[in-house]
């Protein structure tokens, strides 16, 4: 089945890529390139085997149970994926609710406004030259007000969720492996699905509501298409005067601390031969590691974090 819906995304992607580049539907030819990356990746992972249950193991966890349990028993849901490593119904809520605050988003602020934003950005940041800038923002207006961006928009943004939880994945499997646990790769994707599911729920419900509450200037367009939930010490410390501060705190809030005991839960029981000390070093680790990466963003564009 995964091997079908990996080879469907890849036509789909080529078939997009192809009416983008005879014009037909401008702007497709990117969603389309990316549709087919994906296909790829799916298809990819549809050879990773998945090992058999043994005949003691408990009956799989429903569906509903697992995507509620999570909040506030997150124990026996990984000790169940242990045996039953079951990942789509996590990945369908994160989904859901990103598609809905992301076609909120779009509807308040503009799309574009949404669109431009990004690309001021790049202009002060000397990246586009002066003569280019205003053929470069019509075409991203047009762009902007294409109904296949509106399509597209959405499913790109599940699309790059899935890719990032299965680079997670992989990361998690490989300091599992350094720390002489034990962790199949569909097990290592439940633990990212199902620890990044609560914390991404909980800041695109709130999120949601405070886009309604804001005006529609007050808002941060960059910032705000990931969420308005500002419980981190960013707040602290203003970018402008303090961009790598901000960064980093920016990476230390209470729905970061949430997720990351989280993974470290889900390493514990989803998992074998992983001590509590372990699992937290190898969360605490993959944090470092996007810190890293934002700190080097901030210092590549810093008009971005500005």
């Amino acid at each position: 089945m995964r091997r079908i819906v990996g080879i469907v995304l890849f036509a789909l992607g080529v078939v997009l890529i192809a009416l983008g580049v005879l014009k037909i539907l401008p702007g497709a030819a990117q969603a389309g390139g990316f549709s087919a990356f994906i296909g790829l990746v799916v298809f990819g992972l549809s050879f990773i085997r998945q090992a058999a249950p043994p005949a003691d193991a408990p009956a799989p966890m429903p569906p509903f149970e697992r995507v509620t349990r999570i909040f506030y028993e997150p124990r026996p849901v990984f000790e169940n994926l242990h045996f039953h490593p079951r990942w789509l119904a996590a990945f369908l809520v994160i989904a859901i609710f990103a598609v809905i605050y992301h076609v909120a988003f779009v509807q308040r602020i503009g799309p574009e406004v949404i669109a431009l934003a990004p690309i001021e950005k790049t202009i002060e940041s000397g990246w586009i030259p002066p003569e280019s800038a205003e053929q470069i923002k019509e075409q991203t207006r047009e762009q902007a007000r294409s109904w296949v961006t509106r399509v597209t928009g959405p499913l790109s943004e599940v699309g790059g969720i899935f890719l990032f939880m299965c680079v997670v994945a992989a990361l998690l499997l490989l300091l599992a492996m350094i720390f002489g646990g034990r962790l199949t790769y569909w097990q290592a994707l439940c633990v990212a699905m199902y620890s990044s599911m609560p914390p991404i729920v909980i800041d695109k419900v709130v999120s949601l509501i405070l886009l309604y509450i804001k005006a529609p200037e007050d808002i941060e367009v960059i910032r705000g298409q990931r969420g308005l939930v500002r419980a981190d010490l960013g707040i602290l410390f203003s970018p402008s005067e303090h961009p790598y501060l901000y960064t980093i705190g920016s990476m230390i809030g209470l729905l970061t601390i949430y997720g990351l005991w989280l993974q470290a839960t889900g390493l514990r029981h989803g998992g074998q031969k992983l001590s509590s000390m372990s699992a937290w070093t190898i969360s605490l680790i993959i944090w470092g590691i996007g810190l890293v990466l934002a700190l080097v963003a901030a210092a590549l564009f810093p008009a971005f974090v500005t």
